[in-house]
């Protein structure tokens, strides 16, 4: 591939012609930020206490007859133990909906996570719920294992994957706050997400922990990504290439743009600015084009 696009730049400069066109073309397909092209994701930036979460999720599984997969691994396996050995707690709200299908799968092994009879319920599931807890440990038991791919095979047969706080963030490609020491390190040891939602850094806790200029960590490393921030009680629902705002509080975009509502104008932002946008419930936004979607 690399002696095919040496040899094209070549022919091109026989010809006159700038190969930079080329590249940025071959370029600009790497960093389009969009989600699956069948299914839905719940994106909730953590302390879900609306029940329009869990009420959407179900819906767009397939209702209460649907069949849908709990996965409790960012807890952590001894918080579990203390806490919800039998995953009662866990299970309960969506009981009290009126869900009765319902498989836990926990597992930061990922020898576990590629056996048959561990990725077999995903096979038959329509939806997945990440909770919250440490997304690094997500990662290390899911990352690239089978049951990643059935995730995406879910998806791709028009299923739904929600998940709130860690479970917000580890849907993104980039993988913010992924260090196994501490959750104030925005770029750790664990970079990568199960990329859901491609080419994006997604943040969560937004407002309720003073949050709101972090994500520049990121960005300033990575500005080719998309930066997302959510605050509490708050969500973004996803289909496909835009998403909608759910939820009680604000929706934060680093996009090297500020939108003005009342001017209806995008304005560019010089490089190096720290300055950000808000949305709250109802407007949509372009993950494509990366802009508000007026009306």
């Amino acid at each position: 591939m690399k002696n095919l696009l040496k040899a094209v730049i070549a022919s091109f400069l026989v010809l006159g012609l700038n190969p930079s066109a080329i590249q940025a073309q071959s370029t600009s397909q790497e960093y389009i930020t969009k989600g699956p092209e069948n299914g839905k994701l719940i994106i909730i930036g953590g302390s879900a206490r609306s029940e329009i979460f869990r009420q959407k999720f179900i819906e767009y599984a397939g209702g209460k007859d649907a069949t849908i997969i709990i996965v409790p691994t960012a807890q952590g396996e001894e918080n579990i133990k203390r806490r919800d050995p039998n995953y009662e707690r866990l299970k309960a709200p969506f009981i009290q909906m009126g869900v009765k299908n319902i498989h836990v799968l926990n597992t930061e092994d990922p020898k576990v996570a590629n056996r048959e009879d561990f990725i077999a319920p995903i096979k038959k599931a329509t939806g997945v719920w990440f909770t919250g807890g440490r997304q690094w440990r997500i990662a290390d038991g899911f990352l690239n294992t089978k049951a990643h791919q059935e995730f995406n095979k879910l998806l791709e047969r028009g299923g739904v994957v929600a998940g709130s706080s860690a479970g917000a963030t580890i849907q993104g490609s980039y993988l913010a706050r992924g260090d196994t020491q501490t959750n104030t390190v925005m770029m750790g040891d664990h970079e990568e997400g199960l990329g859901f939602l491609t080419n994006v850094a997604i943040d969560q806790h937004l407002f309720a922990r003073n949050r709101q200029f972090d994500m520049f960590e990121i960005l300033d490393h990575k500005p080719e990504l998309l930066g997302i921030g959510l605050d509490e009680n708050t969500g973004i629902v996803v289909h496909g290439d835009w998403f909608e705002v759910i939820g009680e509080s604000y929706v934060v975009m680093y996009d090297g743009t500020r939108w003005s509502a009342e001017r209806d104008t995008v304005y560019k932002l010089p490089e190096g600015s720290r300055e950000f946008y808000m949305l709250k419930e109802g407007q949509k936004y372009d993950l494509t084009n990366r802009r508000v979607i007026q009306n």
